[in-house]
């Protein structure tokens, strides 16, 4: 069992090693692309990446070894060491890399400030002749938010049972049904809310009941894995006693782990809500409704004073509903 465990952590310190001189490879790949017009082509990027793994492997002072199978060369200060000043090396680059891709310009940034000067003057100078069409969007995102929580919650209820690793079987049905649930919940959460209020943009039509069903979709993933997660840390006593008296699965569930996460599931469900007002906005500006679909159309028609009374608007609501949800959810968590 330690030889297989030990070979285990040997793959693992090789696959580290190789991807991180992979990646390092491939940014001065793009930085010699960048600078003086050579690229190194993807097949020497691996190469080059091989052939370095190879030697720091069979010098010990890798990343890998570092953190799979630590020896006293490298457990010295990371200064003295080779696979520190790697990890310097590979934040250096990736800084580089990363300023050059976004293209950061400071100069445009501190020179240009006179092209934002419509929006500053709409912020700072409000018009709240729209006030009441702007709080009749503002109240449809509200809803919105509610709903696609609402509606969001029983499944993912459901779904967290199944997806944490302490409560499926260690049988082939059991980690299969986890691994599906796991990896369908992280790829939609992984995929932005704006991208789900495009889609059902088409599907159902412009409004705000795209926006929900995108809210809803995005809501169920992230709130599976929430309330997973607080399964998985839950004291397993009170389950192994009901367990004990030859209770069912499903009878091990509602005694003992229901009573253990009610409190934080209200929190997160809270919280979630939460993020759903502030995400209702951007999803409006694909169609979404609500007020990010207001906020689009007068920031297209150039319509800066009416911009600035919708932003105001939007920062009141966040700021209300982050301060009442904090209150409700330390109330909730007993503190």
């Amino acid at each position: 069992m330690k030889k297989e465990n030990k070979l285990k952590l040997s793959l693992q310190a090789i696959l580290t090693d190789l991807l991180f001189w992979i990646y390092i490879f491939g940014c001065i790949s793009f930085l010699m692309d960048r600078w003086f017009e050579e690229t190194i082509p993807g097949l020497n990027v691996v190469i080059y990446g091989t052939v370095a793994t190879a030697i720091v492997i069979i010098f010990g002072i890798s990343i890998g070894r570092k953190v799979f199978l630590p020896t006293k060369r490298t457990n010295k200060k990371w200064y003295k060491t080779f696979w520190g000043w790697s990890i310097v090396l590979i934040l250096l680059i990736t800084f580089i890399v990363g300023w050059l891709l976004v293209e950061v310009n400071l100069y445009k940034f501190f020179t240009k400030f006179r092209n934002a000067g419509g929006i500053m003057s709409g912020i700072f100078d409000p018009n709240f002749d729209i006030l009441t069409m702007c709080l009749t969007a503002l109240a449809e995102t509200i809803y919105l938010a509610l709903l696609a929580t609402v509606f969001a919650i029983p499944f993912a209820f459901i779904l967290s049972f199944f997806a944490a690793r302490n409560l499926m079987p260690k049988t082939f049905i059991g980690n299969t049904v986890y691994i599906i649930i796991r990896t369908i919940a992280t790829l939609f959460r992984s995929i932005e809310a704006i991208v789900w209020a495009i889609i059902f943009s088409v599907w159902v039509g412009i409004g705000p009941f795209a926006g929900m069903l995108a809210l809803v979709i995005h809501s169920i993933a992230a709130l599976t894995k929430l309330y997973s997660e607080q399964i998985e840390n839950i004291d397993p006593g009170p389950v192994e006693a009901i367990k004990a008296t030859g209770a069912s699965t499903l009878q091990t569930w509602i005694f003992g782990v229901v009573p253990q996460i009610i409190s934080p599931y209200l929190a997160f469900t809270i919280y979630r809500w939460d993020i759903n007002v502030r995400m209702a906005t951007i999803v409006g500006f694909v169609g979404g409704g609500g007020i990010g679909l207001l906020l689009l159309q007068q920031q297209q028609l150039l319509r800066w004073h009416n911009v600035g009374v919708i932003i105001w608007l939007i920062a009141a609501v966040v700021w209300i509903m982050d301060m009442v949800s904090a209150k409700v959810r330390e109330k909730l968590q007993g503190k």
